[in-house]
């Protein structure tokens, strides 16, 4: 299958369990920290280094999963930029202290999610 289809395809799911959280999260929980966004991007670091650490190690790196999980699904799912926008925002509006929690618990959990699941193939 080609690779552009499936980088399609998986950021499409990616993108729609991205929206549902959103849903979810501005259903249950008002508040001004940007809950939805650091949610989309630790579940996606947690399927990445799943993906990384687990699947792909056991597996062996096949192209289309690679495609369609890493590249499209985990793609779609988290958001840089939304990160990012969010984060001014909440400088520019006086919450520098969220900010500065959010883009703090956001780069250590991420990260560390990415760098202790995947450590197999490290």
């Amino acid at each position: 299958m080609n690779n552009f289809l499936l980088v399609f395809l998986g950021g499409g799911l990616g993108s729609i369990v991205r929206y549902g959280i959103s849903e979810i999260v501005r259903t249950y929980f008002k508040s001004i920290f940007p809950l939805a966004t650091i949610c989309s991007n630790i579940i996606s670091c947690l399927i990445l280094g799943l993906a990384v650490g687990i699947f792909f190690e056991k597996v062996g790196a096949v192209t289309t999963m690679r495609m369609l999980v890493i590249i499209g699904f985990c793609g779609g799912l988290s958001t840089f930029s939304s990160f990012s926008y969010e984060s001014v925002e909440l400088m520019r509006t006086g919450h520098a202290m969220i900010a500065i929690a959010n883009i703090l618990i956001s780069v250590t959990v991420c990260v560390a999610l990415i760098y202790y699941l995947s450590k197999q193939s490290l």
